[in-house]
């Protein structure tokens, strides 16, 4: 399978839409939640569209009674597409970047095994932090909702004096580590607990002979960039989201 196409079933793998449809090469994600992931269509190669794409793609989200959100990969190849974007009312938002690393990137510089817990699911302390202060409650209860239907997922979290301040989710899926739902409380940011909170997830993937890993993070978000370039980190491409206003 292309890296691309299985970086983006990966992704869906995460975070499952409530519907999802191949046309060509699209996935339609059809979802009702505040994920963008789960509620665009996303092309699976990144090869200049059929022609007529933008239509058809249009109709099926109208048939599924959604408004029709594209993620775009910010590529020469998709000019046209952009073009008939704009044509037709949408609008660029939330530039975001899909890095790839590999897993030993993730584990380097040394864990003690008592910091941080990995389960199979979701504990409630996870998702106090997860749905802790800072963080929108209806974005994050919508975010939370879906992360729970993720498939081969595992979530980490850090405690410091019997209380959990960082967490994170990995999922294992198409050969690869999709690392997803980071969050650290404000009062505890700054002090490395992102890492310990990887390196745990990057344990598990290497448990599981899984050796490549992705994420996705907003262009704009400068501390998550920093953190993951330390650790290998990569911009493999971006893409931003249309939408009409």
């Amino acid at each position: 399978m292309d890296e691309v196409e299985a970086i983006e079933r990966a992704t869906l793998a995460a975070v499952p839409p409530q519907g999802l449809v191949q046309w060509q090469q699209w996935l339609l994600a059809l979802d009702d939640g505040t994920v963008g992931r789960c509620h665009s269509a996303v092309p699976l190669r990144h090869e200049a569209p059929a022609a007529g794409a933008l239509v058809e793609i249009e109709r099926r989200y109208a048939d599924a009674g959604l408004p029709a959100v594209l993620r775009v990969p910010e590529l020469a190849s998709f000019d046209p597409m952009r073009g008939e974007l704009r044509a037709r009312g949408y609008r660029r938002a939330k530039p975001t970047l899909v890095q790839i690393g590999r897993v030993a990137g993730l584990t380097a510089g040394g864990l003690r095994d008592t910091e941080v817990h990995v389960a199979d699911s979701a504990s409630a302390d996870w998702e106090q932090v997860f749905l802790g202060e800072g963080f929108d409650p209806l974005d994050g209860a919508s975010r939370l909702a879906i992360l729970r239907r993720g498939r081969s997922s595992v979530f980490a979290s850090v405690r410091e004096q019997e209380r959990t301040v960082a967490v994170g989710a990995a999922c294992f899926s198409e050969g690869w580590c999709g690392v997803h739902g980071m969050r650290t409380l404000a009062a505890r940011r700054g002090r490395g607990l992102a890492t310990k909170v990887l390196a745990a997830l990057g344990r598990a993937a290497r448990e599981r002979g899984v050796e490549r890993c992705f994420l996705q993070v907003q262009q704009d978000n400068a501390a998550a960039c920093s953190l993951y370039a330390a650790r290998g980190f990569a911009t493999a491409w971006a893409y931003a989201y249309w939408a009409k206003a």
